[in-house]
């Protein structure tokens, strides 16, 4: 009994000397990259893991001269393991994710991460990268470096790249995914102009596409510049009147699209056309987080390839693409004295508004009038196409049975490099005698007056058509306007009316002029009484009371420091903050609160102990903040 109950206290002071070791006794912290060889032109992922970090223990990245950081994210995952009977485990895994491009070619290093708590530093081990100049392929998936997920214990599998990191395999055809050269300086926000072919002939369609790219919130595009097209003839395909984003992925960085502008455009001439880059001002941001920026776009250049010999002579540039001509005649039989009307209709893709139908030629006894010309453009498929219609009206100058020729409209089809040639079938037109006319001529007449009266069967008559009538009278000439004794006061009223609203601005101006400093004190006021109303969802559901107390710190922090702080990373929000003179203790609570707000969203069921102090946390970041 005696060996048994010293046995039973040895285990027990074990547990105590277990449950006495500091917080800090299981920490992993080390970083990895998807590869150590790149080019100066490709992004590359930079993963610094913490397995249970202590006392919330922020790592610290110091900024490498020779690369630039691109973007950066943070995600956090919490695991219990229950085993036999004893008290659960908790681990808890923080994974931050930077994407990164370097500078220079050379042989370059990545200092290593540190990470200081409980009077400990941590710091990890330095990365060698060789670096190309241009782009390089990436390596196979055996070859790259491998290091343990540490999410790999989780009930759901290890953590998905944020990112979507470039170990990710695209699907082929996958057309949300690029590989485009990113602007520096404007990685979250650029203008991307795009064609969608880089050699056509001339009078072919070329498509221009101008796109935002962007990874921040978007209020509005407030005006648009559009490249100047030297050499094109160019057609409006589509305007969206609203941002609408889909995602891409960009270089394995996650992007939301939108179009702002898609044109038709049909090169006039052969050689290296140059489009101009594209300006665009932006709004990022909402309400009193907005910042307007400005951004310029790549250029492009298209070449253009001259039509191949042995095309009709004087063939017009706009008579590329896929055509198809027709007429339509209406009616075919009419009496002397009535219009027919003939339509020439070319339909088909290209450049509708500049392809001309052949003219219609018709015999000497039919006189043809100059026609009315209609379009119609219908856009398919970011593809012009659309219909041109000549209507012609035709006047029979006798009686008979006529001929329309045929037409033609020779055409270069870019799709099978060939010259085509549609075709009409001639229309035959039958012209009557009209009432009043001389049916027949007399047949015991000589023959000179047979012809004569043949002659005047055949003709327009007199009573074909009536004479116009004019109707006319005549009225004494009025007094000039300004003679009027309205033209004075209708003169001096826009004056009056003018002046009188330029007063009632100033005083409207006067009456409700606030200044910036009673603004900001309006906005801190109603932050803390948001942060009142999250002390009531503290009982409730995770992320709506969390939520509620990020916009609540953030819209206090907006009105303290006047400027918008709600698309910065933490890392710029303590540099505004240490900028503004806030002392080291109350930029230690913001981001503290800041940070248990995202990972309570993500951690349904915190102790309501835990809601309690972010809640105090909160208040105390509120409190004495103009002292």
């Amino acid at each position: 009994m005696r060996r048994t109950g010293s046995g039973g206290a040895a285990l027990a002071a074990l547990a105590l000397l277990l449950a006495a070791m500091p917080a800090w006794a299981g920490v992993e912290f080390y970083q990895t990259v998807d590869r150590t060889e790149v080019g100066t032109e490709d992004i590359f992922q930079l993963t610094v893991v913490v397995v249970d970090p202590p006392d919330n223990a922020q790592p610290q990245f110091p900024a490498p001269d020779d690369f630039e950081v691109l973007s950066s994210s943070q995600s956090t995952q919490r695991s219990i393991e229950m085993s036999g009977g004893g008290p659960p485990v908790i681990q808890t895994v923080r994974k931050y994710v930077l994407m990164m491009r370097a500078s220079r070619p050379g042989s370059l290093t990545i200092p290593p991460a540190v990470l200081t708590a409980g009077g400990r530093t941590y710091r990890t081990e330095s990365i060698k990268m060789t670096v190309r100049k241009g782009r390089v392929s990436p390596p196979a998936q055996a070859n790259r470096q491998q290091l343990p997920d540490p999410f790999r214990n989780f009930p759901f599998g290890g953590m998905p790249d944020p990112l979507g990191g470039a170990e990710e395999e695209e699907e082929p055809g996958d057309s949300t995914r690029e590989d485009l050269r990113i602007p520096r300086g404007d990685s979250d926000l650029f203008l991307r102009a795009t064609v969608d072919k880089k050699q056509v002939y001339v009078g072919e369609q070329v498509t221009l596409s101008l796109f935002i790219y962007s990874r921040v919130d978007l209020s509005s595009v407030d005006a648009v510049t559009m490249p100047k097209l030297e050499g094109f003839w160019s057609e409006d395909v589509e305007s969206p009147t609203q941002l609408s984003g889909e995602q891409r992925v960009v270089n394995g960085i996650p992007y939301r699209t939108y179009l702002l502008r898609r044109r038709a455009l049909f090169p006039m001439k052969s050689g290296r056309l140059s489009i101009t880059p594209a300006e665009a001002d932006i709004t990022t941001g909402f309400l009193f987080a907005g910042h307007r920026v400005h951004r310029v776009s790549n250029d492009l250049d298209v070449q253009v390839k001259p039509l191949p010999p042995g095309g009709p002579k004087g063939m017009s540039s706009a008579n590329v693409g896929e055509w198809r001509l027709s007429t339509e005649v209406s009616p075919t039989s009419v009496e002397l004295g009535q219009p027919v009307t003939v339509k020439v209709i070319l339909e088909g893709s290209g450049n509708v508004k500049n392809a001309t139908p052949p003219r219609l030629e018709a015999p000497g006894a039919l006189k043809v009038y100059d026609p009315k010309t209609t379009d119609k453009v219908t856009p398919n498929r970011f593809r012009i196409q659309g219909i041109r219609v000549q209507e012609y009206l035709v006047m029979p100058q006798r009686t008979g049975t006529f001929t329309l020729p045929a037409l033609e409209f020779p055409y270069f089809d870019p799709k099978t490099g060939s010259y085509e040639v549609s075709r009409t079938e001639p229309v035959e037109l039958t012209v009557e005698p009209g009432a009043g006319g001389v049916a027949s001529a007399p047949t015991n007449v000589p023959t000179n007056l047979a012809d004569a009266a043949a002659e005047q069967k055949n003709v327009l008559t007199a009573s074909g058509l009536r004479p116009l009538r004019y109707q006319a009278r005549f009225e004494e000439p009025a007094a000039a306007v300004w003679q009027r004794p309205f033209y004075l006061p209708t003169v001096l009223a826009p004056v009056g009316l003018m002046l009188a609203m330029g007063v009632a601005g100033l005083v409207r101006g006067r009456l409700s002029r606030e200044d910036e400093g009673s603004r900001n004190r309006q906005r801190a006021k109603a932050a803390r009484k948001r942060l009142v109303e999250a002390e009531k969802l503290r009982t409730g559901s995770s992320s709506a009371f969390y939520g509620e107390v990020e916009k609540a710190v953030l819209n206090f922090l907006e009105a303290r420091l006047k400027v918008p702080v709600g698309g910065l990373t933490r890392d710029a929000l303590e540099a505004k903050l240490t900028e503004a003179g806030v002392d080291v203790e109350r930029r230690q609570r913001v981001r503290f609160v800041l940070e248990a707000c995202d990972a309570g969203r993500f951690a349904p069921g915190a102790e309501p102990t835990a809601r309690e102090r972010i809640l105090d946390d909160a208040a105390a970041v509120m409190e004495g903040w103009d002292k």
